[in-house]
């Protein structure tokens, strides 16, 4: 009887897996947590301090490390390998699924701690992991519950095949690598030679110009495009992949259901609602000429209320964790629109890097302001419950556009945005001229301090009502005169969120 061990953190798909491998008459061994919940839902399970005769020790630090466990991993197909499993009274384990404790979700949060990150490094999943890999001629390796269904289908068909087998052992050294890599820059910061590992995914047409060669690369053999997978349309080019980059980046920082439209790498309307429908159209209405050929990214599962809603607009590619069914059948009608599903709404790595010359330059993510920014109030007059909505989400917005950023918004809407001009006082004109008459009543937020008061005017004659800035200009208080002589309510962040 074939037998599984699943020890997995994250348990999305598991028990459909499990009860597949239970339907085949499969042995199925577990650890902690996995097997309570393979047992309360009915399935038999053997935990492994019971398969091993040796508990669970160190408050779970140790679990699958025993050789009965690795020894039935690393068992060749060999009579010599199976009369030794056999005169220990072991056997052979043919399939492992397992996933890693979430190191890099771990150090992302704001005030974690060097143990925080220490109890959420895995060895046992990773030893799994290598040894199963290592053994891939045997032995099945799923780290990705992405790809449960597919293995399921192939032991249901008869058995997984030595392509497979060799492809899911890559992606599990791929993880291995990337997750090692995660911690020895987590503890070694600047001070350590900087490694990568990265597998080309795509050829590409051409790069920014059709004279320059590109290729995509991916810190995962296995991933598709941004770590998520094309659905429709045909290949992505470069500027597309650069411009979902932003665009995803746009969506994810916000909470609520959010669109994010990008052309060129700038946002040209960010807006939030109670759904992607409410919020689409008042992203597009922020600057609908730069929205024609851009791309959309959500975090939300784009639905056919949305994909209804984006009328005759030309769209280039939308990004989106999930689609609906049918909105992919009414997406599906769109000429040359690529769909890129996403497997979640996250942001990894959580650093970037540039390339300059004869070297990189890597930082970490501008993930908004850091814990404990204080926002203080500077002008005479407090910002409205309104205003502190618009303030708050103009402030998230302008950290996507680059620098000098200077957005516009009304509620949890972009209206006018000015960004990438070498002086701050134009972008305000910019964005005003964007905004129109829905200026009147907007609010601004400046990425960066205003090194003049002429920024401020500007605003004023375009009808903002208020205004958030880092603040920490030598001129601060002529902008704030201003602000009071003219009853605009002022904030002041402390940070600075430029983007370069």
């Amino acid at each position: 009887m074939p037998k599984a061990i699943l020890s997995v953190h994250d348990k999305s798909g598991l028990l459909d897996f499990a009860r597949g491998l239970a339907a085949m008459n499969w042995t199925l061994i577990a650890s902690g947590g996995t097997a309570r919940l393979l047992r309360e839902s009915g399935m038999a399970v053997t935990e492994v301090a019971e398969y091993t005769h040796s508990p669970e020790i160190l408050g779970g630090r140790v679990k699958t490390l025993h050789p009965a466990i690795h020894g039935g991993l690393l068992a060749r197909a060999t009579d010599a390998d199976q009369q030794e499993l056999q005169s220990l009274n072991w056997d052979y384990i043919d399939l492992v699924a397992v996933n890693l404790y979430p190191f890099e979700e771990t150090i992302a949060r704001p005030g974690v701690t060097e143990e925080d990150a220490i109890e959420n490094i895995d060895i046992g999943g990773v030893t799994l992991i290598r040894a199963a890999a290592k053994n891939h001629s045997r032995v099945t390796l799923l780290c990705d519950p992405a790809d449960y269904g597919a293995v399921l289908a192939e032991l249901q068909a008869g058995s997984v095949s030595p392509e497979t087998r060799k492809r899911l052992a890559l992606k599990g050294f791929a993880h291995t690598a990337h997750y090692d890599a995660a911690i020895s820059a987590y503890f070694s910061g600047a001070d350590q030679p900087l490694s990568l590992n990265l597998y080309p995914i795509s050829s590409l047409r051409y790069g920014e110009n059709p004279h320059q060669q590109a290729t995509l690369y991916s810190y995962d053999a296995q991933t598709g495009p941004l770590g998520g997978k094309v659905l429709q349309g045909k290949a992505l080019s470069y500027n597309n992949i650069l411009d979902l980059d932003a665009a995803w980046k746009g969506a994810v920082s916000f909470e609520r259901p959010t669109v994010c439209i990008v052309k060129h790498l700038s946002p040209c309307g960010i807006a939030s609602g109670d759904s992607l429908a409410a919020a689409f159209p008042l992203a597009l209405a922020c600057d609908p000429i730069s929205a024609f050929g851009g791309v959309i990214a959500t975090n939300r599962p784009f639905d056919a209320d949305i994909a209804g809603s984006l009328g005759e607009l030309f769209v280039e590619c939308i990004a989106a964790p999930g689609f609906s069914p049918l909105a992919l059948e009414i997406l599906a009608k769109r000429k040359n629109l690529r769909l890129v599903w996403m497997p979640d709404t996250s942001v990894s790595p959580l650093y970037e890097l540039r390339s300059v010359n004869q070297g990189m330059l890597r930082q970490s993510l501008d993930l908004g302001d850091p814990q404990g920014a204080e926002w203080k109030v500077v002008s005479q007059r407090q910002p409205t419950e309104a205003e502190w909505q618009a303030l708050r989400f103009a402030w998230k917005a302008c950290q996507h556009v680059k620098s000098n950023s200077i957005v516009f918004a009304q509620g949890e809407a972009t209206v006018g945005i000015g960004g990438g001009q070498p002086n701050r006082v134009d972008c305000v004109r910019i964005a005003a001229t964007r905004s129109g008459e829905k200026a009147h009543g907007a609010v601004m937020a400046s990425d960066a301090f205003f090194p003049f008061p002429d920024s401020v005017e500007e605003g004023i004659k375009a009808g903002i009502t208020a205004i958030v800035h880092p603040g920490g200009s030598v001129r601060d208080a002529e902008s704030i005169a201003l602000a009071d002589a003219n009853g605009l309510a002022m904030v002041v962040t402390g940070v600075r969120h430029f983007r370069h």
